[in-house]
């Protein structure tokens, strides 16, 4: 593995996927223009297994899309050094620096602590993965913590292994807050909201186990204030939450519906105003007005692909950090679809960028430089 002694700034500006191919995952790089248009720029191996189209629990339809049913498998750390991935095949997390050129260099690769990880985050120094956990197998969801260094190497942080709300609650995200003083889980099958405190030393308490509001719930976003955006894949709807100092949660907007299928992704506009949500299986990608008290209502919807054109069926999403942009996965594809992002919150559809001239089904994990 190459390990680069000192870190640079990258000043590229940059959008990343994951393929999470069965046989060798890989990080496909696109470059983003100043108008915010992508061109492929590379593809770079992860040294783990993907699952390619298999889907890492029963619970979910086995069909090619969304196999991993998470947000966050492929995750930049705030300060943009790292880029941090989940090889669920082989039961792993990659680790990658981000050059000055945008290109991510392979650091690090270790196991994630348990089966299937799904979804991972990172604060500082400390990063927590999700792990879906294998019932035939007899391993359990959980989530465990490591550490990684300046050069992107990781450390398993003894005792930070920690179980879920049940058995097989099947992890969907796991998310720090603002402040890196707790930790969020939602749990997909089990229709919980898992809060953890994290400790001094990195590990974490018991959890604080709420009920979601709705079915299925699945993205996770927390804004500047600490309210809490969650959707709900079965609720087809968001939620928002006040978050108390010992992690429980207040509901404020319950089950918001869009009238489509599967809210499954979530992130939201800088300015915090709209937040953009992904309805994998009708295709559409729908906006939210978000009141400062964190009140939600739906304000319209637009396609991912082109009318006419092969429906894209969106997933994982991103805003770039200026702002303009906004970038979702389309997993029946492999291809992304880029929109600009006007002063009322109305996106304009501008690309569908492709890194192979055929469709390609298992893609997961969306990252923005």
């Amino acid at each position: 593995m190459q390990i680069m002694n000192k870190y640079i700034r990258a000043n590229a500006s940059m959008v990343y996927i994951m393929t999470n191919n069965e046989v060798m995952n890989q990080i496909i790089a696109f470059y983003r223009d100043i108008n915010g248009m992508l061109s492929f720029a590379g593809s770079y191996q992860t040294y783990g297994k993907g699952t390619g189209t298999k889907e890492v629990s029963t619970a979910t339809a086995n069909d090619g899309v969304d196999p991993l049913a998470s947000q966050g498998a492929l995750t930049l750390s705030h300060d943009q050094r790292f880029l941090l991935a989940v090889n669920a095949g082989s039961h792993s997390i990659s680790s990658f620096i981000i050059t000055e050129n945008g290109i991510p260099v392979l650091a690090d690769v270790k196991p994630s602590g348990g089966a299937q990880p799904n979804s991972v985050d990172v604060f500082g120094n400390l990063v927590y993965v999700a792990n879906v956990g294998n019932a035939a197998n007899n391993f359990a969801s959980n989530i465990t913590g490591l550490f990684i260094d300046n050069n992107g190497r990781l450390t398993s942080i003894p005792g930070s292994t920690h179980s879920l709300s049940t058995f097989n609650a099947q992890p969907a995200q796991v998310l720090f807050t603002r402040d890196g003083s707790k930790i969020l889980v939602s749990e997909l099958t089990s229709n919980h909201l898992s809060v953890f405190h994290v400790k001094q030393n990195g590990t974490v308490t018991e959890p604080i186990v709420n009920d979601s509001y709705g079915q299925g719930p699945l993205g996770a976003y927390f804004l500047s204030s600490g309210i809490l955006l969650v959707t709900e894949a079965n609720s087809n709807a968001l939620s928002s939450y006040s978050m108390s100092n010992d992690g429980s949660l207040n509901v404020i907007s319950g089950s918001v519906p869009n009238g489509y299928k599967t809210a499954c992704w979530v992130v939201t506009t800088r300015d915090e105003r709209f937040a953009y949500i992904t309805n994998t299986l009708s295709g559409i990608i729908s906006t939210y007005r978000i009141e400062s008290n964190g009140a939600l209502s739906v304000v319209r919807h637009i396609t991912s692909t082109s009318p006419g054109t092969a429906p894209g069926l969106p997933m994982d999403v991103g805003v770039s950090k200026d702002g303009r942009h906004f970038y979702t996965l389309n997993g029946n594809q492999g291809t992304v679809s880029v929109f600009s992002i006007q002063d009322d919150g109305s996106l304009v559809r501008l690309q569908v960028a492709a890194w192979t001239a055929i469709p390609y089904l298992g893609s997961q994990g969306l990252a923005i430089l």
